[in-house]
């Protein structure tokens, strides 16, 4: 292709993903009664409360993504310097993309579209080890809350409790040895026939030694925490006498449930929704609070930072290396 066609079909490329995007968007913020509740219940609350959990909302949204871009940099060291700016405009870019595709995979596509189209699928690679990370912490903390939860709400004999202990117990053994043992990957794809010319691709899995592993876990766990306050904010906002420990446990189960189950994350909000009140409803009765506080945070977490990100997507470059 020449360059005014290439030219061209990045302008088509970007226009669509903004409509489809802004498309979503509309589409389900339109019709969101939860979002209509949360402003129905927050007048009850005093103006200055409110406003104070939302800028906090707000600003850990913020941290929540700037940390995730920190980790971002720090897997593609690697594999192409960036600076943190870039990083922070890629991750943005791919949110914008996550919210009209399955499972949000169109946010590999946002993001490796900022790298020298040489080292695009290698970036793809190295994200998933990010995503792998916060995948573990995600498991491992939401199946030792389900064990909790269990224990605390079920009535079940010594002899189921213990089995469970120890199938969860497995279960966290084996994401970790498989998180820091990733390399694994790179040795055993290199045996599949078909698959051995694209292994220069997942190399970069070898490089990663376990003290880096060791930093992106660390980086897992700290937004793990910021997005886990956010809804303590809210949820205490609005419900302030569910306890602190018992909150913190049923989302901890949420965010694992959540995380298993395929969506988009426009659709991803009936999800939670269900998941969040059934859980709840064993500490609390306000169900619509409950709904209310998850498409706040849903709102402030996946929708505001979608709509930033699509001035960056003005700045992606299919076919060559991205500006600067």
């Amino acid at each position: 292709m020449n360059r005014e066609t290439k030219k061209v079909l990045s302008i088509i490329f970007k226009i669509a993903i903004l409509v489809l995007a802004f498309g979503f968007i509309f589409q389900k913020l339109s019709n969101n009664n939860s979002i209509s509740d949360f402003r129905k219940l927050t007048r009850a609350i005093s103006s200055p409360d409110v406003w104070i959990v939302l800028i906090g909302l707000f600003l850990l949204m913020l941290l929540n993504w700037t940390l995730e871009a920190l980790k971002w940099r720090y897997l593609l060291q690697r594999v192409e310097k960036i600076s943190t700016w870039k990083a922070i405009e890629s991750v943005f870019c791919g949110l914008t993309w996550a919210v009209f595709t399955p499972n949000r995979i169109g946010e590999y596509g946002g993001r490796v579209f900022f790298l020298s189209p040489r080292k695009r699928i290698i970036g793809i690679v190295s994200m998933a080890v990010g995503s792998v990370g916060q995948m573990v912490i995600t498991n491992v903390l939401g199946a030792f809350a389900l064990l909790w939860f269990v224990a605390t709400f079920m009535e079940l004999n010594l002899i189921i409790n213990f089995a469970l202990t120890f199938v969860v117990a497995i279960f966290c053994s084996f994401f970790l040895l498989f998180y820091f043992n990733i390399q694994w990957i790179d040795g055993l794809l290199s045996r599949i026939k078909f698959i051995k010319p694209f292994r220069r691709f997942f190399s970069i899995l070898a490089k990663y030694k376990k003290q880096d592993l060791v930093r992106v876990l660390g980086y897992c766990v700290t937004r793990y925490i910021v997005f886990t306050t956010q809804y303590c904010l809210v949820i205490n906002l609005l419900i302030p006498e569910i306890p602190l420990f018992s909150m913190v446990m049923i989302l901890l189960i949420l965010f694992f449930i959540q995380s298993a189950l395929p969506s988009l994350d426009l659709l991803d909000i009936g999800v939670r929704a269900v998941t969040a009140t059934y859980f709840f409803a064993f500490v609390t009765d306000q169900e619509v609070a409950i709904m209310a506080a998850t498409a706040c945070v849903w709102l402030i977490n996946l929708i505001i930072p979608a709509i930033l990100g699509s001035f960056f997507v003005l700045k992606l470059n299919f076919f060559g290396n991205p500006r600067n």
